[in-house]
């Protein structure tokens, strides 16, 4: 048998790209940018269950043309474009895309069901996009597992997690993680942690579920017992109990012995006292724990902003450094958050009184409307006693990547050294320069300013927003947050 796929794979292409006879019109987008794209019936059934059952949904119009839009599936005329060119001709072209479209692209191409697709993209993010998904880990395991053949995906973060549990078992989204992503967890023999631990774990998730339960174990009933050991009876069988110490069992399995069947608890019993006896017990294999304690800059824990994602912190960090190309992964400096509008309020004497005498400080921030987000490094102190700029040769402002901009801007102080910080409480005020001013209340005064200023290399906001800093575009924000920075090998 001979197969001619390449010369098809051309033709029904060249179709597409002229749709003679096409009986279907797909709108992708939102007036006035959206994209009409003219297709065949015929092709998109029999290569796409999804427009197979859609089109059986829609009647022709007076033209002979079926009418579809795709509004309600948050795809864009970019994705769709992918999406359509492998429908008709099989052929996948993801080279110059960023790899948060590729992601968005998965997850689009299984709203469409294109199992084939779907199997491709997560191979093409695991071999060739590693570093992404580990910076990006927490959207994508969270989103992983909300569809069940991201398998792909969902194996390469089970592996993450095992190697640095931490990173899933020190969350604040732990208590909250639903029992099948626990059990797949709990199942793996290379999962990095003492089975005592592990213990500890499940129970603290257990608890989680049940918050009605006596925070004193000494108060708990035997129902009290019973409701932990309904909540937990599909992870207790995941537990290595025959590999717990004897002060592990007497400490930690004890205490909550009647969430066990009692012949389970009497064989865990049997076990450490006379090792050789035979019990009826399963006995699940000993994890296999690395005899070396990974390197803690490994250690994938996610930042917990409300505005930057890792790779903006990573960014950041490669701007503090003066790096020509920004960090991938291994954040060599920690961003412990000092202050957040929303949890801490937002008038600018705030960000004073908590970040007094403090240096070396980024402050990101969201503006009110636009989603826009600036910010700047600051290596010298905040002052809340005094009313004056600040010296250094070694400050930026930037404006982040987000859907709305292409690129980020960095701009660093290249000249006024000595007015590069603007520091005056006593005016509610802060800022670096007039390139970024942050001024009174910033959600509710609208006198936030990004301007030109010849100290700092460049303005970090478009050409319709600025003007000179006597007469600035005033906004508000809607979140910000002010982050230490500190070299991580000088942690203590």
């Amino acid at each position: 048998m001979t197969k001619f796929f390449d010369r098809l794979s051309n033709d029904l292409t060249q179709l597409l790209e002229d749709p003679i006879d096409y009986n279907v019109s797909i709108e992708v987008g939102e007036a006035p940018n959206n994209q009409i794209f003219k297709v065949h019936s015929y092709i998109l059934q029999s290569r796409c269950s999804y427009f197979k059952k859609k089109f059986n949904e829609i009647h022709f119009n007076d033209d002979h043309v079926k009418v579809v839009t795709m509004a309600d599936t948050k795809i864009s005329i970019q994705m769709f474009n992918v999406i359509i060119k492998y429908i008709y001709g099989g052929i996948i072209s993801l080279e110059k895309l960023e790899n948060s479209i590729i992601f968005d692209l998965l997850i689009a191409s299984n709203k469409l069901e294109l199992d084939e697709f779907v199997e491709h993209l997560q191979i093409h993010l695991v071999n060739n996009n590693a570093s992404w998904l580990k910076l990006n880990f927490a959207q994508v395991y969270q989103t992983s597992y909300q569809f069940k053949n991201f398998k792909i995906i969902q194996d390469f973060c089970d592996g993450i997690i095992a190697k640095h549990p931490a990173i899933l078992f020190e969350s604040e989204n732990f208590q909250s993680l639903p029992e099948d992503k626990l059990i797949s967890i709990l199942k793996r023999d290379d999962l990095q942690l003492e089975e005592s631990k592990i213990w500890e774990y499940v129970i603290q998730w257990g608890k989680a579920k049940n918050r009605t339960l006596p925070t004193n174990l000494d108060e708990w009933t035997y129902d009290n017992f019973l409701t932990l050991k309904e909540a937990l009876k599909q992870c207790l069988p995941y537990i290595r109990y025959f590999n717990l110490s004897l002060e592990d069992v007497l400490d930690k399995i004890f205490p909550y012995q009647h969430i066990l069947e009692s012949k389970l608890f009497l064989d865990i019993n049997t076990k450490l006292m006379a090792p050789n006896r035979q019990i009826s017990s399963t006995i699940l294999p000993p994890r296999k724990l690395l005899t070396k304690t990974l390197p803690t800059r490994n250690i994938l824990i996610s930042l917990s902003s409300n505005i930057i994602t890792d790779e903006r912190a990573l960014e950041i960090s490669s701007w503090i450094d003066k790096k020509a190309t920004p960090y991938i992964e291994n954040n060599p400096y920690e961003f412990k958050l000092l202050v957040r509008g929303s949890r801490d309020g937002f008038d600018v004497i705030t960000i004073y009184n908590i970040c007094d005498k403090i240096s070396n400080t980024v402050i990101v921030l969201k503006v009110e409307g636009t989603e826009e987000i600036f910010g700047g490094y600051n290596p010298v102190d905040w002052d809340i006693n005094c009313n004056q700029y600040k010296m250094t040769q070694d400050s930026f402002a930037f404006s982040l990547k987000t859907s709305n901009m292409e690129n980020s801007i960095l701009s660093r102080v290249v000249n006024n050294f000595d007015f590069a910080i603007h520091n005056f409480p006593r005016d509610l005020s802060l800022g670096f320069g007039h390139t970024l001013k942050l001024v009174d209340n910033l959600k509710f005064k609208k006198k936030c300013q990004c301007g030109n200023d010849l100290g700092y290399k460049k303005p970090i906001r478009s050409e319709g927003y600025l003007n000179h800093f006597l007469f600035p575009h005033l906004f508000s924000v809607e979140e910000y947050e002010v982050y230490k920075i500190s070299p991580k090998n000088n942690l203590k």
